[in-house]
C-alpha cells in the first residue's frame, strides 16, 4: 500500500494538530513476555559519552504547595526531566542514585547515595517528605528495602510501573483493571539481579507486578499511585525504537513500513511523563489522589500511517525521493523482519497493547505535546551523539536488509 498525496497532506496535517487533540505516549514491550529498559522511566541512557544538561523549564506555574520530594533515581531518562519541572514548581528536591550517571543537577537538588541492588538504602533512614517517586525499580525487594526504612515517614509513594504488567492471553482490550502477570516460580522478593539476568526479559512484567503489590503493602492501597507507562520516547532515549523512524525518515528513499498503516501506534513523551508524574505526586499530597493509571496515547486513536506521515511533516522539507511502501505482515514474517525490534513501535497486525485504554489518566491531567516537536526534538538530540553511536543504532531494521526485502517485496 503507498499512500496518495491527497491522503498524505491529510495525515500530515497531524503533526500540527497533535496539541489540541493529544499527541503521542506508549509501551516499551516485545511480542511475548513484555521487554525491559525502554520502559523503566529513570534506567540510564547514556551511550558512555553525556547525554546532556538537564533541562532549564521556564513559565512553569507553581504548585499548590512546596512539597519535599525524594526521586528515587533521577539521573537516567526521564529523571532530569522530572527534577527540572519538580525545581520550576518550587518544591525541595532530593534524589537517591548510585552516583554512576552523570549528573547535572540544578541548584539546591540534594543527592542521597546508595545501592538498592546491594540492599544500601542507609542514607535515607531518618528522613522524611512529603512524597516519593520511585523511577528505576524492577525488583521487588527493592520496594521492600525502601518500605522498611520509609514506611510511616512518606506522605504519599508513587511508582512507575509498566504496561508489561499486562497478561494479554485472550484480551481483547487493555485498561487498568485488565489481568496483569503472576510470578509462579516462588516468592518474587527472593529474586536477585543474578536471577533475573539469568532469566532475561521474560521476568520483566511479572516482577513490575509484584513491586507494584510490595508498593501498596508498605504504604497502603490510599497513599500509593502506580504509573503504568508505554514506550517512552523523545530526547536522551538509549533504545532507539522511537528514534529509528525519524532518523530513517530523514535519510529518505524508499522506506519499508509494516502492514498496512491502520495498527494502532503509541508512545509518551519522555517529558509529558515526567511533569505528569511530578503532577501526580501532588494530587496524592495534596488531593489524595491514588489508584493505577495508563500513561501511553495519544489522546485520540493514531495509526501507523499516521504516525510516520507525522514524522515526516515535522522534519524539513529536502527529503530525497521519500516514500513509504507498506508490506503486509505475513510477508514481513516470512522473510525474518520482527516487529517491534525491526519495525519500531509496531507489535504486528491489530495488537491489543497498542490499543490501550488511557482515559483515567487524561481526566487525571495526562497532556500530550505534539507529536511534531517529540520527533523534531529526537532527531536532534540523536544528531548531537557522537558519530560511532549514530551509526550502531540499538533498533530499527538493518539497511541492506531492509532493500533486500523490498526488492523481494516488489518481486513477489
Amino acid at each position: 500500500m503507498t499512500l496518495d498525496r491527497r491522503t498524505f497532506l491529510r495525515l500530515s496535517s497531524l503533526a500540527g494538530g497533535a496539541a489540541a487533540g493529544g499527541a503521542l505516549t506508549g509501551a516499551a514491550l516485545q511480542l511475548g513476555p513484555l521487554a525491559s529498559a525502554a520502559l523503566g522511566a529513570d534506567a540510564d541512557p547514556r551511550p558512555g559519552a553525556g547525554v546532556g544538561a538537564s533541562p532549564a523549564l521556564h513559565d512553569v506555574p507553581p504548585a499548590p504547595r512546596s512539597l519535599r520530594l525524594l526521586i528515587l533515581g533521577g539521573t537516567g531518562f526521564t529523571g532530569p526531566d522530572q527534577v527540572a519541572y519538580a525545581v520550576a514548581r518550587g518544591h525541595q528536591v532530593t534524589v537517591f542514585n548510585r552516583g554512576r550517571s552523570e549528573a547535572d543537577l540544578p541548584p539546591g537538588v540534594e543527592q542521597l547515595l546508595g545501592d538498592r541492588n546491594a540492599g544500601e538504602v542507609g542514607a535515607l533512614a531518618g528522613r522524611e517528605w512529603d512524597a516519593v517517586i520511585d523511577n528505576p525499580t524492577t525488583l521487588p525487594f527493592w520496594v521492600r528495602d525502601v518500605g522498611e526504612v520509609l514506611q510511616g515517614k512518606v506522605g504519599h509513594y508513587l511508582f512507575t510501573s509498566t504496561l508489561s504488567v499486562y497478561d494479554l492471553a485472550g484480551l481483547d482490550r487493555v485498561d487498568e483493571e485488565s489481568p496483569v502477570h503472576a510470578y509462579r516460580d516462588g516468592d518474587p522478593l527472593a529474586v536477585t539481579p543474578e536471577r533475573y539476568q539469568e532469566v532475561g526479559g521474560s521476568l520483566y512484567g511479572p516482577m513490575k507486578a509484584a513491586s507494584e503489590a510490595e508498593a501498596r503493602r508498605w504504604f497502603g492501597q490510599d497513599r500509593t499511585t502506580v504509573i503504568r507507562p508505554g514506550l517512552i520516547v523523545g530526547p536522551r532515549d538509549a533504545t532507539d525504537r522511537f528514534t529509528y523512524w525519524p532518523v530513517r525518515i530523514a535519510r529518505g528513499g524508499e522506506i519499508l513500513a509494516p502492514g498496512d498503516g491502520q495498527d494502532g501506534a503509541q508512545v509518551i513523551d519522555a517529558r509529558d511523563l515526567a511533569e505528569w508524574t511530578v503532577r501526580m505526586a501532588e494530587d496524592g499530597v495534596g488531593k489524595g489522589v491514588s489508584g493505577t493509571f495508563n500513561a501511553t496515547g495519544p489522546r485520540a486513536r493514531l495509526t501507523l500511517a499516521e504516525q510516520l506521515h507525522g514524522i515526516r511533516a515535522a522534519l524539513p522539507g529536502d527529503i530525497d525521493e521519500l516514500r513509504f511502501t507498506w508490506v503486509p505482515a505475513d510477508f514481513l514474517q516470512e522473510h525474518g523482519v520482527r516487529p517491534w525490534s525491526e519495525m519500531t513501535t509496531w507489535f504486528g497486525p491489530r495488537a491489543v497493547i497498542s490499543e490501550t485504554r488511557i482515559q483515567r489518566a487524561v481526566e487525571a491531567g495526562l497532556t500530550f505535546r505534539p507529536l511534531a516537536v517529540t520527533a523534531a526534538d529526537t532527531l536532534a538530540w540523536f544528531r548531537t551523539l557522537p558519530s560511532e553511536r549514530q551509526g550502531d543504532p540499538r533498533a530499527g531494521i538493518d539497511p541492506e536488509k531492509e532493500r533486500a526485502v523490498l526488492e523481494a517485496w516488489r518481486r513477489s
